[in-house]
């Protein structure tokens, strides 16, 4: 019986199965409900990876909503950590910030997100470069730290002031 779920996420887990074989399609639709379930808690705070934790009113379209892209995601209801790997893609419009990684993982009770494996971050046409990154949400700041032996890189924009385009000498 193909009925759909009554809830819209085991939904979006329901179509991301749509394209596999008969029997894989039930493993993994199994697969994604049992990570729905687990995911629940989470939506019902504000959102996987939200900013805004406690305000379940939030619409997604209002621009607080943090998108999270991976091959693979899972959640833990007791710790507040939800961990995503494998070609994890972050948009967080409302900061203005678009991130690449390897594997991204958000405390909810800290209210942080640790960005490991070729780390890259944008925001505002400013970039950083590094082995990990971890962004502090609350103070909007970020902690890059590189590999062993290297260097974290970053890029940023500065505005050219015309008032101080002919520099003083000291």
């Amino acid at each position: 019986m193909n009925r759909l779920p009554k809830h819209p996420q085991l939904l979006l887990w329901k179509q991301s199965a749509s394209g596999c074989s008969s029997g894989s399609r039930k493993i993994t639709h199994l697969a994604g409900v049992i990570i729905a379930i687990a995911i629940l808690p989470f939506l019902s705070i504000g959102g996987i990876f939200s900013p805004y934790p406690g305000n379940a009113q939030n619409p997604r379209g209002s621009g607080q909503a943090m998108t999270v892209r991976s091959d693979i995601q899972e959640a833990d209801a007791n710790t507040g950590i939800v961990t995503a790997r494998g070609n994890v893609q972050i948009d967080y419009p409302a900061r203005q910030i678009q991130a690449t990684a390897a594997q991204a993982q958000y405390f909810s009770q800290e209210r942080r997100i640790i960005l490991s494996g070729n780390v890259l971050v944008l925001q505002n046409g400013n970039t950083i470069r590094g082995e990990t990154v971890t962004y502090l949400i609350d103070e909007g700041r970020f902690i890059a730290t590189p590999r062993q032996g290297g260097q974290v890189e970053s890029i940023y924009l500065l505005p050219d002031n015309q008032n101080n385009a002919a520099a003083q000498p000291i």
